[in-house]
């Protein structure tokens, strides 16, 4: 059955006011900026799904395109001042050409073999960022300034506001784009590839080619992501092309889910929303980050995508109603463990790092200052002993029993839900039965 319009139409409207309700509602500087990142991060991660999700190409090295192609774009903007407006077109075609150089050779394998290959030119692109400093600029990379192009239509892109629609517009025309390429008869090939090469091979496909093609195009976008990034910052450093950017892009396409056009969409917020929100509290934005990707791996191995789209049809299948019940059990579980996670985290980091490098729990849990352990920091001493480490100690219990205690009452929930379903089943099938 078709999905109905309404359902198709949701995930570009929730995108669309993304991007443009929170800044036209508090237009801060630092909201501005997250949402700069996200919407660079949002391309890069559907660029990198045509790789992985579309093709089955696993590569460690896609950074290097994002990085070149800001590069490139720098380059070009210092020396011709073309229209701002343009630039990201420029770092797209840039890290296009070299998506047909480095393509060629790492599509001359697949599978594990392509995976390293990248891997291989990763390392050594970031590796030349240090050694030819006088295109890449070194430790001080290469930097623009977005009021020396032309203005358009009164707009000179200095201010962050100015700076952030132009970046979110063309997030939107590169989503779009992608979309509408993942719809394609060639596209329709990479996924045969994907699934089945030596089949598609004997129907008269060259998967070699596919393969190369679709490198192209996912460096094509990746340039215009490192573009974004490059108006929003005014910088292209050695980072733009190193590992962590790579692993950065990997991480957010899995968390959001690689069956699915807009997972990655839903990815790069999550990963975003820690690095930037979450990493201005607490150094242990990382240790959060990894254990959520160990969480979604292992329970919904196809993201949040696909998270959503089961308990989508589950909702459809059992009415709202029905299901009610468990989410709300299932709900108070989740805060009540990952409270007690968040709470037992940030102890260790303030015994470790002392209560002043952002954490919150040492203020909690801090009491009258007891014998000094010189072990520890001044500012983690009562929390580690005494008094302070009963009051954590009970806490961390209280939470964790009671998180236990609503997921228990979330699988009876959900098994009273299925035992329902199946008397209805049941008594539907006899009546079926008894009709003449």
């Amino acid at each position: 059955m078709r999905e109905p319009a309404w359902r198709r139409a949701a995930p570009w409207l929730a995108l669309i006011a993304w991007l443009v309700v929170p800044p036209s509602i508090w237009p801060q500087s630092w909201l501005l900026a997250w949402l700069s990142q996200t919407a660079a991060m949002i391309v890069f991660a559907l660029s990198y799904n045509l790789l992985l999700g579309e093709t089955g190409l696993l590569s460690f090295g896609h950074a290097a395109y994002a990085g070149l192609g800001a590069l490139i774009a720098a380059q070009i903007f210092n020396r011709f001042a073309v229209p701002l407006v343009l630039l990201p077109l420029i770092g797209g075609l840039g890290a296009a050409l070299c998506g047909v150089v480095f393509g060629f050779v790492s599509t001359r394998r697949a599978g594990t073999a392509f995976a390293m290959i990248t891997l291989g030119i990763g390392e050594l692109i970031s590796a030349a960022a240090w050694t030819l400093p006088d295109w890449f600029g070194g430790e001080a990379g290469v930097a623009i300034d977005r009021t020396h192009a032309a203005a358009l239509a009164g707009w000179t892109f200095g201010p962050a506001r100015e700076a952030y629609g132009l970046i979110a517009s063309w997030c939107l025309l590169a989503s779009v784009a992608m979309f509408g390429l993942s719809r394609t008869a060639f596209m329709r090939l990479a996924n045969a590839v994907r699934d089945n090469p030596a089949r598609a091979a004997a129907i008269g496909c060259y998967p070699r080619r596919v393969r190369h093609g679709v490198v192209v195009l996912a460096a094509f976008f990746a340039g215009i992501a490192g573009t974004l990034g490059l108006i929003d910052v005014e910088l292209v450093s050695t980072e733009s092309v190193g590992m962590m950017r790579s692993g950065a892009v990997l991480i957010a396409t899995v968390i959001g889910g690689t069956a699915s056009f807009f997972g990655p969409v839903a990815g790069a917020i999550v990963l975003t929303f820690f690095s930037v929100v979450v990493g201005s509290m607490t150094r242990a934005w990382l240790f959060y980050l990894g254990l959520l990707f160990i969480v979604i791996v292992m329970a919904s191995p196809d993201g949040l995508a696909g998270f959503a789209r089961r308990h989508g049809a589950r909702i459809d299948a059992w009415g709202w109603r029905g299901c009610r019940g468990f989410y709300l059990w299932a709900s108070a579980a989740v805060l009540l463990l990952g409270a007690a996670v968040v709470v037992a985290v940030q102890w260790a980091y303030a015994v470790q790092f002392g209560a002043d490098d952002g954490t919150v729990v040492a203020g909690l849990f801090t009491l009258p200052a007891l014998p000094a352990l010189p072990t520890l920091p001044a500012s983690a001493q009562s929390i580690a002993s005494g008094s302070g480490a009963w009051t954590l100690g009970l806490t961390l219990t209280a939470l964790a029993a009671s998180g236990a205690f609503a997921a228990h009452a979330a699988l009876r929930a959900r098994a009273r839900l299925h035992a329902s379903t199946g008397l209805r089943a049941h008594a539907s099938q006899s009546t079926d039965g008894d009709a003449p």
